[in-house]
């Protein structure tokens, strides 16, 4: 079997994600409005638009400073760089945590924290099967020297 070719593909700051943490905010808003609506008692009530204020602020706050940059595979395995053109931060191991076929949810195990990020088709449609494919594929170095298959014999 081959492995898949290489390939170089954006990530960043999702839209998706974004209005996915708008829609969850957006319910908790709601949420306090209903708790209004039966009665709560003006403290309570203070209390938990102070929450659901401060979780959207820490959201969209979140949500902005997604690292924007490149993952690209070259067969033997991936690496990370801030900008196009700008240099590796290393090479790491990428996994597929959330596959919704238009979107991965991506997490990067390198050279510093655990990182995670969103790759969308909508960011280089021509190159999103071949993401895809690399995301899935085995590194060729996977492969111990010298390793055989295992026997078809018990």
């Amino acid at each position: 079997m081959h492995g898949a070719p290489s390939v170089s593909y954006p990530v960043g700051r999702s839209a998706f994600l974004g209005l996915l943490v708008a829609l969850v905010w957006g319910a908790g808003a709601l949420a306090c409005a209903a708790w209004a609506w039966q009665g709560a008692s003006p403290a309570r009530l203070a209390a938990g638009l102070a929450a659901s204020a401060s979780a959207g602020a820490w959201a969209a706050r979140w949500w902005w400073r997604q690292p924007d940059g490149w993952l690209s595979w070259d067969g033997s395995g991936w690496t990370w760089s801030p900008g196009e053109g700008q240099p590796a931060d290393g090479v790491g191991q990428l996994d597929a945590v959330l596959d919704l076929q238009s979107a991965l949810l991506l997490r990067w195990s390198g050279p510093g924290p655990t990182t995670w990020f969103w790759a969308e088709r909508r960011r280089l449609p021509a190159r999103w099967a071949a993401m895809r494919r690399a995301v899935y594929s085995r590194a060729d170095a996977d492969a111990l020297p010298g390793a055989e298959p295992p026997s078809a014999r018990p």
